[in-house]
């Protein structure tokens, strides 16, 4: 049986239809790269366009880049020359990235949304809406002084400087997605050319006016790096009271430890009990009896509580017994629901667990562990301390590593659904042209934020490992700007070259630097934040990395780090939603 192979070979000079083989190859060549409808032509556009916006967005000019933004310009670029694709599919992968970008990020905030309203992060969150009502309001001003109010498309275009001016790529694609829903006055105009136009010197800006408020208000960094000392040294956590006591309470007997501590509602550690004449190292789940004596750790307020409720104090020799133990440190994972909204403060991890917090890292960020922290699951907690009380912190955390680890795909596609009919259910306004919408990027991103919160009590397990959210969000950015891009590509030249371009740039600057100054002053002359705490207000405010970046590298301490995280969930979500409604309100006349 004679093999008939499924190929043959050909000549390279010459081929079945008598071209060259280089001809044919280049004809291969150049159709991959201009037949639009082809799924090949198609990824090898998106590829182009994000590999080189990542790689040149990581080129650093004063020790500042735009980072993976880039892709927004590199996109630009490739429709520029013609390079792109059929609108249908552009529009649908730019839809379904800024859906997958927005829902992560809800995701990440979410846990510690609420809890930025308490106590120490409210006159934070008010100055931060405070500059984004002002970002608003100096577009606004500059609209009617600069641009032809009579032109339907320049209010738009200042949509997107506005959101270029603030560096915040979410709020361009909430403002975009709420644009094709009421726009009837022609072609849909593209706002990324004015997002482009604003967002490099957004960036400097941001820094450079958070600078200039230093010299306005006459600040010290020395001073400032002072007063941060001096308020640690005057915030030191709860005494520790060590007691020996007599179990002689007839209701703990024959419970365990754990009860025994709910019950009081107050934070205690046992840390030895003799029990028979046999000295023993308790646990969680380990039982009293009447007539044990029992070392006990509380905090000073709390140590009469714990005495009347357990039995009187009391003498003993053991105590001798007790070894020095090594001290050591142990990253710790929280993995827990229950200590999801915990705080820091009230927890008395050095009075009564005798161990020390020194550093936390929440979504790749490092925070400082100060006493108003709130504890969200997922969090990595250095510890510090004797070996005996680290493993009791780790299991009261839970630091299963195995429980985070497995990926939530359902828990993301199920938020995505409820997010994308919540976002689509139409509400009617009176004097609005059509009914409100959330939208496609400010309905999933309420699910989100809603369901990082308090997914867990309907069994939605919401954590994702940092890298897993990380690559998810960076996945659904760069398909948004590259779409973005291409579309916009095509009237770059016409729109900014030729047209209004510098105009967007300079109205850019003044809509990033004015509210700074004001907002960052008022800062430092009335509330006297530090400087260091108004630095990372102003970089959450803007959702501004670089900005965060440089501010830690002028400060040793954390506080950057804190006024960041602080007001970052609450500015994120002013930032998506008054994008929609400026554009539902203002451009659909």
């Amino acid at each position: 049986m004679r093999f008939t192979p499924f190929y043959s070979f050909q000549p390279l000079e010459r081929t079945n239809n008598n071209l060259p083989y280089y001809q044919l190859f280049m004809d291969w060549l150049i159709n991959l790269f201009t037949s639009q409808d082809s799924v090949a032509h198609i990824a090898l556009l998106y590829s182009v366009v994000i590999a080189m916006g990542v790689y040149l967005g990581k080129i650093k000019i004063g020790g500042i880049s735009l980072g993976v933004t880039f892709v927004l310009f590199a996109g630009i670029l490739a429709g520029n020359f013609g390079f792109t694709a059929p609108n249908n599919i552009l529009s649908f992968i730019q839809d379904f990235g800024l859906i997958l970008f927005v829902f992560c990020i809800g995701l990440q905030v979410g846990p510690g949304f609420f809890e930025s309203f308490k106590k120490g992060g409210v006159t934070l969150n008010l100055l931060s809406t405070l500059m984004i009502l002002l970002n608003i309001g100096v577009m606004f001003a500059c609209y009617f002084i600069f641009f032809d109010t009579k032109n339907p498309v320049n209010l738009p275009m200042m949509v997107g400087t506005l959101y270029g001016a603030v560096t915040n790529t979410p709020g361009l694609g909430a403002a975009n997605e709420a644009l094709t829903s009421v726009w009837h006055h022609g072609a849909i105009p593209q706002i990324a050319n004015g997002y482009a136009c604003a967002y490099p010197l957004g960036v400097l800006g941001i820094i450079g006016a958070t600078i200039a408020i230093r010299y306005i208000c006459r600040i010290n960094l020395d001073d400032e790096e002072q007063e941060l000392n001096a308020a640690e040294a005057e915030d030191p956590h709860a005494k520790p009271h060590v007691m020996y006591l007599k179990v002689s309470n007839s209701y703990i007997a024959g419970r365990t430890l754990q009860e025994i501590s709910n019950f009081l509602n107050r934070d205690i550690v046992c840390t030895r009990i003799m029990h028979d004449g046999h000295l023993l190292v308790p646990k969680r789940d380990t039982v009293l009896t009447l007539g044990d004596e029992i070392m006990v750790v509380s905090a000073d307020a709390d140590a009469e509580a714990v005495k009347a409720f357990i039995g009187p104090e009391i003498q003993v020799e053991w105590n001798e017994d007790k070894e020095p133990q090594p001290m050591i440190s142990r990253r710790i994972l929280v993995t827990k629901p229950s200590m999801n909204g915990k705080v820091l403060g009230k927890m008395h991890f050095s009075s009564v667990y005798g161990v020390n917090i020194t550093r936390i890292t929440r979504q790749g960020i490092e925070l400082f562990a100060s006493r108003n922290h709130t504890f969200q699951v997922g969090d990595r907690v250095m510890v510090v301390g004797p070996e005996e009380n680290v493993n009791r912190v780790a299991e009261m955390m839970g630091n299963s590593t195995r429980r985070l680890n497995a990926p939530n795909i359902a828990t993301i596609f199920i938020g995505i659904m409820i997010g994308i009919l919540f976002g689509s259910f139409p509400i009617a306004v009176p004097g609005m042209p059509v009914p409100l919408k959330l939208g496609l990027a400010g309905g999933p991103l309420i699910i989100a934020i809603l369901i990082g919160r308090y997914g867990y009590k309907f069994h939605l397990v919401t954590y994702t490992t940092t890298s897993a959210n990380m690559m998810l969000r960076e996945v659904g950015l760069v398909l948004f700007l590259a779409s973005v891009g291409i579309k916009a590509g095509s009237s770059f030249w016409a729109t900014v070259v030729a047209g209004d371009g510098p105009m967007y740039i300079f109205t850019g600057f003044l809509i990033t630097i004015i509210p700074i100054l004001i907002v960052g002053t008022i800062a430092r002359l009335k509330y006297h934040f530090n400087y260091f705490t108004i630095m990372g207000m102003l970089a959450g405010t803007c959702t501004d990395p670089p900005a965060l970046a440089y501010a830690n590298e002028v400060c040793s301490k954390e506080a950057p780090a804190l006024g960041y995280s602080t007001v970052y969930p609450l500015s994120m979500f002013l930032r998506i939603f008054t994008a929609q409604l400026i554009v539902l309100f203002c451009c659909g006349a």
